[in-house]
């Protein structure tokens, strides 16, 4: 059982390590101008994209954790309107206009929760990937599949925000 343990840590390490890496070059080097941009009135913005995939890996790994999230300490930086169990949930465009920070905050922020994160991980065992933690749903959501869940949603604001911002590069 160990072993089996040992490498679904890795896996999840590993999914981790690339949503890391992808914010990491998504954030570099990244304005104001090009993390506010918006191909449509109606889109998200880099911005709003990055800092709401952080809120929720801050906001279901903190859960799963029991354990403080990180985003009190990180929401006067970043500078939104918004309170501290915000995730992004139903924002519309003037919630998506009011994230306006440049990649070295958001790319903080992630920081901080990619270490929560790893701590977390590293603890995990068989009984706690087994975990119920939310029963409204058939089947029950158990931590692991908590953790994918926040891997996907992660995974697919990234792609998100990487085309955005192939756009707002070649628009400006």
């Amino acid at each position: 059982m160990s072993d089996d343990i040992e490498a679904t840590r890795a896996i999840l390490v590993d999914s981790f390590d690339r949503i890391r890496e992808l914010v990491v070059d998504l954030t570099d080097g990244l304005t104001v101008q090009t993390a506010t941009y918006r191909p449509d009135p109606a889109a998200n913005s880099i911005a709003w994209l990055v800092w709401h995939l952080t809120r929720i890996q801050d906001d279901h790994i903190a859960g799963l954790a029991q354990t403080d999230q990180v985003w009190p300490g990180w929401r006067e930086r970043i500078a939104v309107p918004f309170d501290d169990q915000d995730t992004g949930y139903g924002h519309d465009a003037e919630d998506v206009d009011a994230v306006r920070v440049s990649g070295e905050p958001l790319a903080g922020y992630h920081a901080e929760v990619d270490a929560m994160t790893r701590r977390y991980l590293a603890r995990l065992d068989a009984a706690e990937l087994a975990r119920v933690v939310d029963t409204h749903w058939d089947p029950p959501v158990t931590v692991s599949i908590r953790l994918v869940s926040v891997i996907g949603d992660a995974l697919q604001h990234l792609g998100q925000a990487a085309y955005v911002r192939g756009l707002a590069e070649r628009d400006h």
